[in-house]
């Protein structure tokens, strides 16, 4: 069952619940800055409407899907003129909430790689290539989106989140690609611990967030 929107009254329900149209709060070119593909060139559709409500979450304002009007993908999808082999990212808020098949279809007629960043406490929907699930604490993860994950990023904000690490490192398939990202508001805190931790535990790397060190979106 996908979320609705305030602006349903207003809008054709059936284009919303078939996906073509989504509350998308910004879109832009840029890099990834975190993760496997840090340093690829992307391009990112940020998706408004998120109900997990990390208490350290750098968007907040993606959270309220009202103040995101929603758009018609196939307008939206005509503004996107990027290079070849440029990956496509559809992040939030929490994308999932969603449906997200039409948008991901036409985005790979035109045969764009699409990259997924998600908290995987929604069922999975969409064509992909690549699947990121981050999970949180206040809404974990569904069973079946870790087993789906290219890559696991866990947020580490404070000690105890080492030990959710494991558990959900053990979750996930053999080829899954294992991150830990150090909180931003707690990175000079906690940076010596993480990487500690990677010594000891090489399955993981560290994942920095590059781009706020760059200054780029």
């Amino acid at each position: 069952m996908f979320k609705s929107h305030p602006e349903l009254s207003k809008l054709n329900t059936a284009a919303f619940n078939s996906g073509r149209v989504l509350p998308v709060m910004e879109h832009f070119h840029s890099l990834q800055g975190e993760g496997y593909h840090t340093g690829a060139a992307a391009y990112f559709f940020r998706i408004g409407g998120c109900d997990v409500g990390c208490h350290w979450c750098d968007v907040k304002e993606s959270w309220n899907a009202a103040t995101h009007p929603l758009v018609d993908v196939d307008k939206l999808i005509e503004e996107v003129n990027i290079p070849k082999h440029t990956g496509i990212v559809i992040t939030g808020g929490e994308p999932l909430m969603y449906n997200l098949n039409y948008f991901t279809s036409q985005l790979k007629l035109r045969g764009y790689t699409l990259h997924l960043e998600t908290s995987g406490a929604y069922a999975l929907n969409g064509n992909w290539d690549w699947i990121c699930v981050s999970p949180k604490k206040n809404k974990p993860p569904l069973p079946e989106m870790l087993k789906k994950a290219h890559e696991l990023k866990v947020i580490i904000h404070n000690q105890n989140d080492f030990e959710w690490a494991k558990q959900h490192a053990q979750c996930v398939s053999s080829e899954c690609k294992l991150y830990l990202q150090p909180e931003w508001s707690k990175l000079k805190e906690i940076q010596m611990d993480v990487i500690s931790f990677v010594q000891h535990n090489p399955i993981w790397k560290i994942s920095l967030q590059t781009h706020k060190y760059l200054n780029i979106p």
